[in-house]
């Protein structure tokens, strides 16, 4: 495959995993409405788009669910959709903060370079095994899933304490017992469907991908 092809298909397979961010986020399946939080399959096709395509289309990947779910909490909001967009007013307040832009966005970015790298060193010490892409694909997905949740979760704590503890309607200390009850509530099921459709799918497309069918 000369190069001018590999960009084209790298161009298709990149439109093709925004498609798929596009619909599911824009679906009640991507994003699943909680009393508190929105629990998320989105960052599945960002972990594939990235063991794919590379970390730096995983990372446009990243930017793309960051943007979904900053429309999706500016326009459909719940309780703690203030931490997402700047246009819902803290609690008690009637500004929003533009903070919100950094746990919206950043955390979503290094979702594929996260997945992609540990990805790539997982196949690297197999000495890329194709049996072995099984374990790294799956290492691939817990990682990009969690760094997710973990940045997620972890910045609302650092940077919006206070108004965490004011929806919640608990005291301030009590936050990060509130914090890591929500990372196993939802960060263990949303790694878990990250883990399996991640090997599912990701092992017939790198197996396509060898074949040059992708």
């Amino acid at each position: 495959m000369n190069r001018q092809t590999a960009k084209y298909r790298d161009f298709v397979l990149l439109a093709l995993f925004a498609a798929i961010i596009l619909l599911l986020a824009f679906t009640p399946i991507g994003y699943i409405q909680l009393p508190i939080i929105k629990a998320t399959i989105v960052h599945v096709p960002v972990i594939l788009g990235a063991i794919i395509l590379g970390p730096k289309k995983g990372a446009i990947l990243g930017v793309l669910f960051g943007l979904t779910s900053f429309i999706s909490n500016t326009f459909m909001p719940t309780a703690l959709s203030f931490a997402f967009s700047p246009a819902i007013p803290l609690p008690g307040t009637p500004n929003g903060s533009i903070w919100s832009l950094f746990i919206c966005f950043v955390p979503r970015i290094l979702v594929g370079v996260f997945a992609y790298y540990v990805f790539a060193l997982c196949q690297k010490l197999m000495k890329k095994s194709t049996k072995g892409e099984f374990l790294s694909l799956a290492i691939g997905a817990l990682v990009g899933s969690f760094t997710n949740t973990i940045l997620v979760m972890g910045s609302i704590f650092v940077i919006f304490k206070d108004a965490y503890a004011a929806i919640k309607g608990i005291p301030a200390d009590a936050v990060m017992g509130a914090i890591l009850a929500v990372v196993g509530a939802n960060g263990v099921p949303e790694a878990v469907a990250a883990i399996v459709l991640t090997v599912a799918i990701g092992k017939a497309l790198l197996g396509l991908q060898r074949k040059g069918r992708v």
